[in-house]
């Protein structure tokens, strides 16, 4: 244990210097206190020397208690002011598994809230001991008499019922002056947050990259060094078609990442215990080839859960310490992602077939903490990945098996904690003791306060990922889906979305910088209201390990906590005196709905920000001086027939406040401006002329950098909404998964599984009738698997077939044209012979409905 001795780290390099005040002394008890429901002690305390003696702490309660003991005043004088502000310190010795929350007003006005981690209630023989800091700025404090005011806070979503389960004890509490300006305005946990971008939950490829940073940015997560999971596992094909990129665009926002690649399932590890050669050359591949972009690598994923050998776990670590470290000496090694899964025999576990059912080899180690701690010796953080309120499960939760494999707390875990996974499903409810009526809300918004109390790093389990998802996810591939469409998937219809809770809780505690100072200009109307500012410098942090990222970036962030609309008027101080511009994110159920740009910011160097707050509303402001804003054509321009002889074109965001459209005819012709100020990154250009062929650009308002030029040639006939369809193989040896052709995703097709021969056949239910005009068999991903030859018959009760077209296949030509017909079902048979699979990967039916 010698190695997990160390202090626990924070962020906040506070510098600290003389004690003001302090109550109790840091000794492990909280004997020095009363009980909190004691009639000795006193809800309001006037500490009138930097120490109290005996009987003046006996009135003082030993925590807080949302029932009998809610709030404690503290009454102090300041002679003069901390030019650099001071910090409160609190050491919690034991606390309620509720993840209580105390708010901490200093004079009236919101210093910030404290998630509080504890075990009690779980069962567990051991406890949590953490000291949590809370940056007081000197514009809360005042000359003369002064007061702290530490409160309990129930859920946003609960009910007073939760009270009772609001209680924590402490050990000592203490406010101390800063003899520095401090790096970081610590909110009681230093931590980062993000999530995972995949496309069809593995892919990293270029439709991933590309919405990349609009959901980092949505989040609040950019630009101040927090983390994302990456992959490209090295048993998925194409799982890293674009991962370079991906990894340029986390540097380029500032992001850290944390890395699972290797595929452990089908290791046999050489009779020295080391790694084989197949094995060693992925790893060193990736870590040559990517190993300057990321900070973190995970060991394995969920070893019980899916029959993993701990011998090839400690193999991979013994790797990744001697080898990994000397390609890229930055990087971190990370426990598996532990679920803590038991033998077979008490649960099953991931989808075995034959041989001799296990949790892991030896079956059922993942449970065991000694056999952990092998683990947990090799690498440098811990992990634990957690769901709906598993974390505090006494037997399998990520909180209370971390405190059996160290057994003990002293300051926090002895080791920081990355959390590769965590969140909610769509099942997954919040305690019915807490009174939420938003239940599936409250439980997200518990697992993540519960994190920022006892985690240092913990990453959402995936952005676009069926029931655990934060955005829209279905019939969704993010290759050919605008970013700015993204939509907010809700869990529950009329509950808050985990995008709106992540949001919250990632602007009050994971924004990171350098503090900006503040003042309320309407406190009298804010006064004990839970509305927190948080204002940072993001270029005042340290260049990210091994990518060297670094960020320019203002971020001015207001949350409210309360359950009612609040009006908040700052004045910011920002950097310099200069003219500001950048973006500004609220409430939204789309990207273009939550975020805006906005310019022409004249800050002296003081900027008064005003905002009206929605119940939980979390805005942010992503700035920077306008002088630095570099000019930059739109990027990824395409253009798409719609209804009505009509064009829509789409294009990724640039810096400004809108776009100017220009077109012209033909390929050569002079381009002229068709739209103006456009405000979103789409456009409709209607009433074209049919068969004529037309070439678009677009460019920020204001600049001259055009985008990339896109041709069309203008039609009517547009491919139908696929929602609804259903496809099935009606003839042929049964191939792969229909469903895939119609899936949005090119990535993946449905195939014959054998050469194709005469008679094969597929059908599309369309739902309803449709006027058509042409079918579309995508096979650009597999230029040999186009039919040999092909029928196509059309029918509006499914049993009456007309055909339609037929003829010999041709590599490369895929759209099949025929005279107008009203159908709902359509089936293609394949009447050649060939050496290859019959696929399609998409298929499209088209119509000028």
């Amino acid at each position: 244990m010698n190695k997990f001795s160390s202090a626990y780290e924070t962020a906040s390099d506070s510098t600290a210097g003389a004690i003001i005040w302090q109550l109790g002394s840091r000794n492990e008890s909280a004997g020095e206190f009363s009980p909190a429901d004691s009639s000795s002690v006193n809800r309001a305390i006037l500490i009138n020397s930097p120490k109290l003696d005996a009987s003046g702490l006996k009135k003082v309660p030993s925590g807080l208690d949302g029932r009998s003991a809610p709030e404690l005043r503290l009454s102090y004088r300041l002679n003069k002011i901390p030019k650099n502000g001071v910090l409160f310190q609190v050491s919690i010795l034991n606390a309620y598994k509720s993840v209580p929350q105390m708010a901490v007003f200093s004079n009236s006005e919101l210093s910030g809230i404290i998630q509080i981690a504890g075990v009690a209630g779980t069962g567990s023989e051991y406890k949590f001991r953490k000291t949590y800091e809370l940056y007081i700025p000197k514009e809360q404090l005042q000359v003369g008499d002064n007061e702290l005011r530490l409160k309990t806070v129930h859920s946003l979503y609960a009910s007073s019922a939760e009270d009772q389960y609001l209680w924590w004890t402490w050990d000592d509490l203490k406010l101390l002056s800063l003899d520095a300006p401090i790096k970081e305005p610590i909110h009681g946990s230093y931590v980062l947050t993000g999530t995972m971008v995949a496309n069809k939950q593995f892919y990293f490829d270029k439709g991933a990259t590309t919405h990349l940073p609009y959901i980092m940015k949505w989040l609040g997560v950019a630009y101040s060094g927090n983390i994302m999971r990456t992959g490209c596992a090295s048993n998925v094909s194409f799982s890293c078609s674009d991962m370079e990129n991906y990894y340029k665009v986390l540097r380029d926002y500032n992001m850290q990442s944390v890395v699972l690649q290797l595929y452990t399932g089908d290791i046999k590890l050489k009779e020295d215990g080391s790694l084989p050669d197949s094995a060693k050359k992925k790893l060193t591949d990736y870590f040559q080839k990517y190993g300057s972009y990321f900070q973190y690598y995970e060991v394995d994923n969920e070893p019980g859960l899916f029959n993993r050998s701990k011998a090839v776990n400690l193999a991979v670590a013994d790797w990744l310490n001697k080898e990994g470290k000397k390609i890229a000496p930055h990087v971190q090694t990370v426990a598996p992602g532990w679920a803590y899964w038991p033998t077979y025999r008490e649960d099953s576990c991931g989808s075995q077939q034959g041989g001799a059912k296990q949790c892991g080899d030896p079956d059922g180690w993942e449970r065991d903490p000694a056999q952990r701690m092998e683990l947990e010796q090799v690498t440098d953080l811990t992990n634990g990945h957690s769901y709906g309120d598993s974390y505090v499960a006494k037997n399998g939760g990520s909180f209370t098996e971390n405190l059996k494999t160290f057994k003990v707390s002293n300051n926090g875990l002895p080791k920081k904690m990355l959390v590769t996974e965590f969140g909610t499903s769509d099942t997954h409810v919040d305690d019915y003791h807490y009174g939420a009526k938003e239940r599936t809300s409250a439980a997200f918004d518990r697992i993540m306060r519960a994190h920022i109390g006892y985690a240092d790093m913990f990453v959402q389990h995936a952005a676009f990922f069926y029931n655990y998802s934060l955005f829209q996810f279905k019939n969704i591939s993010l290759k050919n889906h605008d970013p700015a469409k993204t939509e907010i998937y809700y869990t529950k219809e009329n509950e808050d979305s985990r995008v709106s809770i992540m949001r919250r809780l990632s602007l009050a505690y994971a924004t990171h910088g350098a503090p900006l100072t503040y003042r309320l200009l309407n406190k009298s109307a804010l006064a004990d209201k839970l509305v927190y500012v948080r204002a940072v410098d993001t270029s005042k942090l340290a260049p990210l390990p091994g990518s060297n990222a670094t960020s320019n970036k203002v971020l001015v962030n207001l949350v409210n906590f309360e359950n009612t609309p609040q009006t908040v008027s700052v004045k910011v101080a920002l950097p310099q005196k200069a003219v500001y511009e950048g973006e500004r994110f609220g409430n939204g159920d789309t990207y273009e709905e939550a975020r805006r740009y906005v310019t022409g910011l004249n800050a002296g160097p003081e900027l008064t920000f005003t905002e009206t707050l929605a119940p939980g509303e979390a805005v942010q402001y992503i700035l920077q001086p306008s002088s630095s804003v570099q000019d930059e054509a739109p990027r990824d321009l395409t253009a798409t027939a719609v209804r009505g002889t009509s064009v829509q074109l789409n294009w990724l965001e640039a810096p400004g406040t809108g776009y100017d459209v220009l077109r012209s005819e033909g390929t050569g012709g002079a381009m002229t401006i068709i739209a103006k100020g456009v405000a979103g990154t789409s456009y409709i250009d209607r009433a074209l002329q049919e068969g004529v062929s037309y070439s678009y650009a677009v460019r920020v308002t204001g600049t001259s950098l055009l985008s990339d030029k896109t041709q069309i040639t203008a039609t009517g006939l547009v491919p139908l909404d696929r929602t609804g369809w259903q496809a099935s193989q009606v003839a042929g040896k049964k191939g792969s998964k229909p469903s895939s052709m119609i899936d949005g995703d090119p990535s993946t097709r449905w195939d014959t599984g054998v050469n194709m021969t005469s008679g094969e056949a597929v059908q599309i239910d369309m739902g309803s009738s449709h006027r058509i005009e042409a079918v579309q068999m995508d096979t650009a991903r597999s230029p040999y698997d186009y039919p040999r030859g092909y029928a196509i018959y059309v029918s509006e009760d499914g049993g009456n077939w007309e055909l339609v077209a037929s003829g010999r296949g041709k590599k490369d030509v895929d759209m099949h044209p025929f005279p107008e017909r009203t159908a709902r079902y359509i089936k293609i048979v394949q009447t050649g012979a060939g050496g290859n699979y019959w696929s399609i990967h998409e298929l499209q039916i088209y119509s000028r409905e």
